[in-house]
């Protein structure tokens, strides 16, 4: 078996086994990446001569990617966007400290949406990502770059994001493992905000035991990250199970409604069907605001991102115009923005501040937020009464390159599966649920606050009974 096959648990066991030594592993993956990423454009930056800072470590030498907002020590950090290019941070985030602690070999930086703004890592200032199943689709996105670096063995596992889907939504693109923990699971400290009350750092991995071991050495509160959580983290790859009974898992009728593919929601409901068999109770359930978390989440999130991306005035970092190019301050960061940012992200900066503005915040703004508690609110009725949450991740499965670039709103409902879990803060997991036209297709596990242990042990439990998630794309 080819060494870049291997998950997270089948490498640490041949190193441990000394049936390889690190320097061949590392050297097994950027062979791969060198013979294979420049058909898939996943990685923006390649590290050189990458090595493990701690051998000792849980995860001594396994070699991991980062998704490009991710502030790494020394190595280019750019958010896929020219206002950062040739940015390089002066120290790590919380998550990349801690898997460097643990020993980890970073190979690079990820591709990503510009700032994390898309649904299919076509917004990257630098790179389109393509899929590994399919070279002429998208591999979703925000976090494309880290779907398909998985997918396609670069890396045994990658960090990434997810503010409204940008985890699960490219996971079930790629056939791979996504999970986007509760909100405050992960530090976001050292991570590139986009909308900050949404913000939830996770994992792309090959298996939900992957997914379980990282979100370990992940989880905890930060002193750096006033918006962590203290839950108690558990040892979540000690509590997976075989089987599901005594589970009881609710189906929303709203989420199998027009729109959704007719493939996809067959592949969808065989996985329900095996969730039943696993001994789980299957129930219909309603959540009844649903049809109004894509847009409630736009507003809220594109708020978020005009106060956030103040900042980025391209004076401190990034390219600057020179001051024989403009008249006054304002000029310099009127030219500077504009030659710095995308189109995506100008028109949810724009979005924002109009949402934002005197006599609409009202109007737009605070209704979103109140509706925001009704979606949450909904989630906390259903969760009194059920253990789970079983649903289509995206309602199609990957589009063609191109296809949805030029209409915002086709590509903001990929998100409409998504989205409610992240207005609610709850934690979600992808997992590979079969394929539809020869591409894959996702089935969305979601659970309480705080409950990932039984999130991905219900997630293994199918995965265990399943080859789906073994399965790999010809590239």
């Amino acid at each position: 078996m080819e060494i870049t096959s291997l998950n997270l648990v089948g490498t640490k066991k041949l190193l441990s086994d000394k049936k390889a030594s690190e320097s061949e592993v590392v050297a097994a993956y950027s062979k791969r990446i060198s013979e294979i990423d420049s058909k898939i454009e996943s990685f923006l930056f390649v590290a050189e001569n990458p090595k493990s800072e701690n051998l000792a470590g849980e995860l001594g030498g396994i070699p991991i990617a980062h998704k490009d907002v991710f502030d790494t020590d020394g190595m280019p950090t750019t958010a896929a966007s020219k206002i950062l290019e040739n940015y390089i941070p002066p120290f790590d985030a919380t998550s990349v400290a801690k898997l460097k602690v643990a020993g980890v070999v970073n190979l690079g930086k990820t591709n990503t949406d510009e700032f994390t703004m898309g649904a299919s890592t076509e917004t990257s200032a630098f790179k389109k990502t393509k899929n590994p199943w399919d070279l002429s689709r998208v591999p979703g996105g925000s976090s494309g770059g880290s779907a398909a670096a998985v997918a396609a063995d670069l890396c045994v596992f990658a960090t990434a994001t997810d503010t409204g889907g940008s985890i699960r939504q490219p996971a079930s693109f790629c056939g791979v493992t996504g999970l986007k923990p509760t909100y405050g699971r992960i530090s976001r400290y050292g991570v590139i905000s986009m909308a900050s009350s949404l913000d939830t750092i996770g994992v792309i991995s090959k298996t939900v035991t992957d997914a379980a071991i990282a979100l370990e050495i992940l989880a905890g509160q930060d002193s750096k990250d006033a918006t962590s959580g203290s839950a108690p983290v558990e040892k979540y790859s000690e509590n997976l199970r075989t089987d599901l009974k005594g589970l009881r898992i609710g189906i929303p009728k709203e989420y199998f409604i027009e729109g959704l593919d007719s493939g996809v929601e067959k592949i969808v409901r065989e996985g329900i069907t095996q969730l039943k068999k696993l001994g789980a109770e299957i129930v219909e359930i309603s959540l009844p605001h649903t049809e109004f978390a894509v847009p409630t989440y736009y507003v809220v999130a594109s708020s978020e991102i005009s106060a956030n991306m103040a900042r980025f005035d391209g004076i401190r970092y990034g390219p600057t115009v020179a001051n024989s190019e403009v008249e006054n301050l304002v000029e310099m960061y009127f030219e500077n923005r504009t030659r710095g940012f995308g189109d995506e992200v100008k028109r949810r900066i724009m979005l924002g501040t109009f949402a934002l503005s005197a006599g609409y915040a009202d109007k737009f703004y605070k209704k979103a937020l109140q509706v925001r508690t009704l979606i949450k609110k909904d989630f906390d009725d259903a969760f009194a009464k059920i253990d789970l949450i079983a649903a289509p991740t995206a309602p199609t499965t990957a589009f063609k390159l191109g296809e949805k670039i030029d209409d915002p709103v086709q590509m903001y409902l990929a998100d409409i599966f998504t989205a409610p879990a992240s207005l609610a803060g709850v934690p979600a997991i992808s997992i590979p649920a079969g394929f539809s036209e020869n591409l894959p297709v996702g089935l969305q596990l979601i659970a309480n606050q705080w409950e990932e242990s039984k999130l991905l042990a219900a997630a293994q439990a199918f995965q265990n009974s399943t080859d789906f998630h073994l399965q790999k794309p010809k590239i």
